[in-house]
C-alpha cells in the first residue's frame, strides 16, 4: 500500500491524501491551500494525480482547507463517491458556494492586473455550477457506521470534536491476506469546548496521520477566555470603539455567540449591539440549529431550558450588503463578527479598511492565522497593510484569544495518542508548519516512544 500527501505536508492547509492498494485508489480530503501567494498558487495548478483514477473520497470536515478543491476535482474527472457526515455535507455546500463566489470576484480583479502586464487571463478555480455538480457525489454516513469503500477497503468515522460533523477517519485495508488500519486525524478539537462533544479516543491503529497545527503550543485554559473576551470588549467600549472579530463562519462564530449570550444574560456587558456580518456564518448557524445531536450535554440542557445561544438581546444578523455597509458609518460602540477568519476575503476586509486607522477600535483574533494571510500580518504587529487596493494604517489595538482555537494543543494531541494500545508502528505528522512539527515529533518520541515521520509533498510512503 502506498500513501502520498498531496497537501498539508509541512504546511497547515491543502489537506489531501492518496491511498493506493492494488487497483484501489481513494482520497482522504481535497482541501484548498491558504496563505501566501506562493502557497495559494497551488490551487490553480493541475492535480499531481489523475482524478479519474480515484473511486472514492473520505471527507474529514467542511473547513475550506479540507474540502475546498472538491469541485475542481470533480471538474477534472473524479466521479466517485464522497463520504461525509450529514452536517459536513450541509456545511460543505455552503462553504464551497461561498468560495466559488469569492474566487470569481478575486479572479476578475487579478485578470485586470494581468491584462495590464500583458499576461494571459486566469480562469476561476471552479464555479458555482461546479460546486452543485460535485455535491451530487456526496453520500452521507453516520459516526461508527461501517462504510464499504471498495472490495478491500472499509472506513469508519469518529467524532473529532473540531467542528460540527468533523471526523477522524479510520481506514482498514485488506492486502495480501492481512489487514492494516490507518488513522487520519483530520483536525482534532480542544476538549471541554462550550458547544460540541469532545474528541473520541481510538485505541487501535497500525499507522496514524496526525495534525500538528499547535504541535509546539500550549493553549491558555479555555476557562479564562470568557474573562479575556469580557475585558477586551469593556476596554474598547470605554474608549468608544468597535470590536472587530475576524471569525471563521463554521464553529468559531457559533462559539463566540454562545459566550456573548452568557455574558449578556449575566449582565456583565453594557448595552451593546452585536452584529453577525457574515452571510456564510448566518447560514451555518442555521445548520447548527438543526443538529443538536452533536452538542455536549451542557449545551443540550441550555437549549431544553429555552435558552437559545444564537439569539439574545442586541444580536443582529446582517445578510445584506447594504446592512453591512451601514456598520462602517456607525459611531456607537459595537461588536462586529465577520468573515473570513484569516482576513483573506469576505466583509472583514472592508471593516478593517474603514476602522483599522482608529485607535479607539480593537481587532480581535480568535483563530489560527496562516503565514502570508492578511490576518497574520496584522496579528504580528505590522502598522501599514495593503488592503483592497490601498495602504491602510493599523492604529487600532490588536488582541488575540488563542484559547478560542478549534485545534487541540500539544498536550491534548499527546494524550490522544496515548490511548492507542499497542502503540502504532509509526506516526506521520501533517497539517503543520515545521516550527510546530519538529518539536511535536520530539515529544512523541520522548513521551510515547513511537517513531515519527514528517512527509514531503508527494512523497511515496509504503506501509
Amino acid at each position: 500500500m502506498i500513501i502520498k500527501a498531496f497537501g498539508a505536508a509541512k504546511t497547515v492547509t491543502g489537506s489531501c491524501f492518496s491511498i493506493e492498494s492494488g487497483k484501489d485508489k481513494i482520497l482522504v480530503d481535497c482541501g484548498m491551500f491558504q496563505g501566501s501567494k506562493d502557497i495559494t498558487a497551488k490551487n490553480y495548478e493541475d492535480f499531481p494525480f489523475s482524478p479519474k483514477k480515484y473511486s472514492a473520497l473520505l471527507l474529514t470536515h467542511a473547513h475550506l482547507d479540507h474540502c475546498g478543491r472538491i469541485p475542481k476535482l470533480a471538474r477534472q474527472g473524479f466521479s466517485g463517491k464522497i463520504y461525509a457526515t450529514p452536517s459536513t455535507k450541509q456545511i460543505s455546500e455552503i462553504v464551497l458556494l461561498d468560495s466559488a463566489k469569492i474566487n470569481k470576484h478575486d479572479t476578475e480583479l487579478e485578470n485586470k492586473r494581468r491584462i495590464r502586464l500583458g499576461l494571459a487571463p486566469r480562469n476561476p478555480i471552479y464555479t458555482e455550477d461546479d460546486v452543485r455538480g460535485s455535491m451530487k457525489l456526496f453520500k452521507t454516513a453516520s459516526y461508527h457506521k461501517l462504510i464499504k469503500v471498495t472490495e478491500n477497503i472499509t472506513a469508519k468515522f469518529y467524532d473529532a470534536g473540531h467542528i460540527l460533523g468533523s471526523c477522524i477517519v479510520e481506514v482498514s485495508v485488506k492486502e495480501k491476506g492481512s489487514e492494516k488500519i490507518i488513522i487520519f486525524s483530520g483536525d482534532i478539537g480542544q476538549m471541554n469546548t462550550p458547544l460540541i462533544k469532545d474528541t473520541e479516543h481510538l485505541t487501535k491503529a497500525d499507522y496514524v496521520f496526525i495534525e500538528s497545527t499547535y504541535g509546539n503550543t500550549k493553549h491558555p485554559p479555555i476557562t479564562e477566555r470568557k474573562q479575556k473576551l469580557l475585558d477586551i470588549i469593556l476596554e474598547t467600549y470605554n474608549r468608544g470603539g468597535k470590536v472587530l472579530i475576524p471569525s471563521f463562519a463554521v464553529e468559531r462564530t457559533q462559539e463566540l455567540l454562545h459566550d456573548l449570550n452568557e455574558l449578556i444574560e449575566k449582565n456583565m456587558l453594557p448595552k451593546i449591539k452585536v452584529f453577525v456580518d457574515t452571510p456564510m456564518g448566518i447560514k451555518v448557524t442555521e445548520v447548527f440549529k438543526s443538529h443538536y445531536e452533536h452538542y455536549n450535554e451542557a449545551t443540550k440542557s441550555l437549549i431544553k431550558s429555552g435558552d437559545n445561544p444564537f439569539s439574545f438581546p442586541g444580536l443582529e444578523y446582517t445578510p445584506k450588503v447594504s446592512d453591512s455597509m451601514k456598520l462602517n458609518k456607525m459611531n456607537d460602540p459595537c461588536i462586529i463578527i465577520a468573515g473570513s477568519g484569516m482576513c483573506t476575503g469576505g466583509r472583514i476586509k472592508h471593516h478593517i479598511k474603514h476602522n483599522a486607522w482608529n485607535p479607539r477600535n480593537t481587532i480581535l483574533f480568535v483563530g489560527y492565522q496562516a503565514q502570508g494571510t492578511l490576518g497574520y500580518h496584522i496579528k504580528r504587529g505590522e502598522k501599514i497593510i495593503r488592503l483592497l487596493g490601498t495602504q491602510v494604517a493599523v492604529k487600532a489595538k490588536v488582541e488575540s484569544i488563542d484559547s478560542f482555537s478549534a485545534h487541540a494543543d500539544y498536550p491534548e494531541l499527546i494524550n490522544w495518542l496515548r490511548y492507542y494500545k499497542p502503540r502504532p508502528k509509526k506516526i506521520f505528522i501533517v497539517h503543520g508548519e515545521e516550527h510546530q512539527m519538529l518539536p511535536f515529533a520530539r515529544r512523541i518520541k520522548e513521551k510515547l516512544g513511537i517513531k515519527t515521520k514528517i512527509p514531503e509533498f508527494g512523497e511515496e510512503i509504503a506501509v
